[in-house]
Order: structure tokens, then C-alpha cells, then sequence
């Protein structure tokens, strides 16, 4: 198992350590509950070291990007960010990811550490018609996600930049706690608000230190993947591995929105996803609220209330915010709409849920 260069923070904070995508990776400090409260109602900050970032350069840059993902790329100007995904040629999605513009013929891709190497020799493959300069940095870089919505106090007594002055999905680079050229990205996927911080791994240590310092007086905690994950569910934002795969596609997962099939550049598959939007989706991810206690778990059976199978459960938790169920899953053509009651199969019994409109948690 590989270590993030955060790794003996947490040992010393008494973290409760898991793998995950090759990484050890520290799951809960003080208690799932106890976390997502504390980025809902103030803030926590989270170590996404294990998350992979890929410089692409040169004049072929933009070229290559746009052919790879499904977004737009020449949307972005400098200082702006964008998500997108990375289409495969059987109509899957082999990686969701963050688009970054640093400057002209610059960028940075975010991507899954559990995709790394699968997404690296996917883009390199991809770049050997266009000749674009690429560069792996995924083990010289460490990322800390400060999210909730005291981030701005927290953080703002580190760095020269007006964080007040960085809107949602721009980033700026500037000196942050004594570092110079750290990314600062108005980013996150919790859905409270906040940053995200990318430094050099050499620095890693002495930034988490600042931020737990300067966090101090705003009841900042240290956050782990476990309420990560609830925070995440929470907003149905979907999760590489369970709710996208290979075999899902981006109009199958209400990725609709990024997947820009009137962009002026073609990209991977495309041809495939406009045939798919014409005919229409045999089956959509939708929200799921569980009407009775019960806990639908990853590949639980959904089905109508006659029990006939109709799709299955993707992800699922109860809702520390909402004190419910919740979940998403992918449901045959017909079932999807709003209000439609199902059941979820949970150990040869049945449960009565109902579909829902997203998020399940509305931030006042």
C-alpha cells in the first residue's frame, strides 16, 4: 500500500486507516457523524493526496484534451476549472475528472488515485496522434480539500489572495502559508463550500500544520473518506467505481450536462452518445428515499412493487444531515420518474422507497 506524504498526520491524530485505491488512507478520526457535521456546519479539511494529477502542455494540448473528454474545453480561459469525463470506445466512462487552464497551451488534469493508471495509459494512448506534452506529477503533489462554510476564515489569514474573490470553479496560484505557486481551487465535492489546496508533497506537512492552526478558532476538524462519502451522497454527486464504470454511460448518469455533443470538436465515442440521446437511455440513475429504516447498500436489487427486478443500487447510506436513507441507483426506462414508489431488496425482505429530485440536502 502506498502512503500519501500526509500519512503520519493522521497516525498522530489516531485516525482509523483503510485501503483505498492503493493508498492508506485515514477513514474517520472522531467519527463519520461527527465530521459531516463539522464541514455542514463549519469546516474539516480532507487528505486527497491519493488523487492523480497529469500536466498537459504544448500546442496540441487543448486539441488532445477536448478529443479525450466530453466537456468543452475551449470554454476555459486561465484560472478556470471544469468537470468533465473521459469517454471509452463502448459507450463507459473510464474516469470523471477535473479540467484545469493554467494558461495558454497549459493544463492540469484531476483525476481518481483508484484510476490512475488506467486513466495515464488511456490519455497517452490517445495523445499518440496529437504529440501534446504530458507529465504524471501524482507523486510529487499533495491535496488537501478544505471544505465547509467557515473555509474562507480558516484559510484566509494564509495567503496574500482574496479567497472572497475566487468564484466557484476558478482557481487562482498564489503564496499560501509561506509556499510559493500553491493552487487554490474554489472546489470541492461535498457541496458546503471551500478549496482545494495543491502543494509540492515536500510541503505537505507544514500546510496541513497552518491550516489546522489557523482553523483553530473556526472549530475546523480533521475530516476522513467516510463522511466524504456521506457529504457526497448527500449533494448526488456521483462516485467513480459505483455510480459511472466502464459499462455506464455519462446520458445514462445525468452527466447530460457534460457531455457537450454540439461542441465544435469531435471527441472519443462521440458519435455513439449523439445516437444514444436521439433513441433515448433504457435506464437513468436516479435518488432514492428510503420511506421506511433500511439501509440500501452498493448492488442491492431494486424492484417495482410487484418485485419484478428493475435495476439496482449503486451507492447508499443514511444521511447524517437528514436522518434517512439514501441512495442512487439505476432503474429501467419508466421508473425513473419523480415520486415513483420502489422497493430494494435487503436480505430476501423488501423495502418501500421512493424516487426523488437531487440534491437530497438543500444548503440553506
Amino acid at each position: 500500500m502506498k502512503r500519501t506524504p500526509l500519512y503520519q498526520k493522521h497516525i498522530d491524530l489516531g485516525a482509523k486507516m483503510v485501503p483505498f485505491a492503493g493508498f492508506e488512507m485515514p477513514v474517520s478520526y472522531a467519527g463519520i457523524k461527527q465530521e459531516h457535521s463539522a464541514v455542514r456546519e463549519r469546516v474539516g479539511m480532507f487528505d486527497v493526496s491519493h488523487m492523480g494529477e497529469f500536466l498537459v502542455k504544448g500546442p496540441q494540448a487543448q486539441a488532445l484534451i477536448d478529443y479525450a473528454t466530453t466537456n468543452d474545453v475551449s470554454k476555459l480561459s486561465p484560472g478556470k476549472a471544469q468537470y468533465s469525463c473521459l469517454p471509452n470506445n463502448t459507450g463507459g466512462i473510464v474516469d470523471d475528472l477535473l479540467v484545469y487552464m493554467k494558461g495558454e497551451n497549459d493544463y492540469m488534469l484531476v483525476v481518481n488515485g483508484a484510476c490512475l493508471d488506467k486513466d495515464w495509459a488511456w490519455i497517452s494512448g490517445l495523445n499518440e496522434k496529437f504529440g501534446a506534452d504530458l507529465q504524471n506529477i501524482s507523486d510529487d503533489i499533495a491535496l488537501m480539500a478544505v471544505q465547509g462554510p467557515k473555509a474562507i476564515e480558516a484559510l484566509q489569514p494564509l495567503t496574500p489572495e482574496n479567497l472572497n474573490d475566487i468564484p466557484f470553479y476558478q482557481f487562482r496560484i498564489n503564496e499560501f502559508a509561506g509556499v510559493a505557486d500553491v493552487v487554490i481551487s474554489n472546489t470541492g465535492y461535498t457541496g458546503a463550500g471551500g478549496f482545494e489546496i495543491y502543494v509540492h508533497k515536500d510541503a505537505a506537512e507544514k500546510v496541513w500544520d497552518a491550516i489546522m492552526e489557523s482553523g483553530k478558532a473556526v472549530g475546523i476538524e480533521p475530516t476522513g473518506l467516510g463522511c466524504r462519502d456521506t457529504l457526497r451522497l448527500e449533494m448526488g454527486y456521483c462516485l467513480y467505481g459505483n455510480d459511472i464504470t466502464d459499462e455506464t454511460s455519462p446520458l445514462e448518469a445525468g452527466l447530460g450536462w457534460i457531455t457537450k455533443l454540439n461542441k465544435a470538436s469531435d471527441f472519443v465515442n462521440k458519435e455513439y452518445f449523439k445516437k444514444q440521446k436521439e433513441e433515448g437511455v433504457g435506464r437513468k440513475l436516479v435518488a432514492i428515499e428510503m420511506l421506511e429504516r433500511a439501509i440500501p447498500r452498493h448492488e442491492y436489487e431494486i424492484c417495482d412493487s410487484s418485485e419484478n427486478s428493475i435495476g439496482f443500487i449503486t451507492s447508499g447510506t443514511q444521511s447524517p444531515s437528514l436522518d434517512k436513507a439514501i441512495a442512487l441507483g439505476y432503474v429501467a426506462k419508466g421508473f425513473d420518474a419523480e415520486g415513483t414508489e420502489i422497493l430494494v431488496k435487503i436480505r430476501n425482505k423488501f423495502a418501500r422507497g421512493k424516487v426523488v429530485r437531487l440534491p437530497f440536502y438543500k444548503p440553506e
